[in-house]
Parts: structure tokens; sequence; C-alpha cells
């Protein structure tokens, strides 16, 4: 069996992944046939014993928290003032940054 590094394998195709994982007898890899590789580039860490290094995205998810602060102040004082159409906005720009963080969160785990 060769030997592989999470990098090596991140820049695998999918098809190239999944040749590798029929090779390997793991638990991991039950169903590597039809794995996309999102979950197949784990599996196949987990069954090497390979460490997956995550990609920090501290940066990006506090600048991100850092606008959802700013939208809810601006949030209050539109809605104080009254101005609906300024609030629906303002929610639609919530929401989105809101996903966004929630998408990411699921990526990292």
């Amino acid at each position: 069996m060769a030997s592989y590094t999470y990098e090596q394998l991140k820049d695998m195709t999918v098809g190239q992944l999944r040749e590798i994982a029929l090779g390997l007898q793991h638990p991991a890899l039950e169903g590597h046939s039809t794995m996309h590789k999102e979950h197949l580039l784990p599996a196949l860490c987990k069954a090497m014993d390979i460490h997956i290094h995550h990609v920090a995205v501290g940066a990006t998810k506090s600048k991100i928290k850092a606008t959802i602060r700013k939208l809810k102040a601006g949030r209050d004082a539109t809605l104080a003032a009254g101005d609906r159409a300024k609030l629906a906005g303002i929610r639609q720009q919530l929401h989105a940054l809101k996903r966004r963080l929630h998408r990411m969160a699921a990526a990292s785990a």
C-alpha cells in the first residue's frame, strides 16, 4: 500500500480516491463507490490513519460575526424608525450571513 498525505489525497479526483479505497478494507470505507469526495476523503484518511488538517476559517468567521453585529444594530434603529423596506433588506442580509456561518461550521465538521 502506498503512503499518502492529506494534501496529496485532497488534490486527487474522486475516481482516483475510489481506486485507493477499493484496495483497503475498513468499516469507514463501506459504500465508497457511491461516496462523494467530501465524504470519501475523511473516510480514506481514517482508514489510512492520516491526520486531517482543518482549514483555518477564523478570520472570515470573525468578519462575518462583526458584520452581523453591525446589521443587528442597524436593524434595531430601522425598526424604531418604522422603515419596513429597509428592515426587510437588513433581515435578508442577516439571514444570508447566518446561513453562511452554518455552512462553514458544517463543512469543517
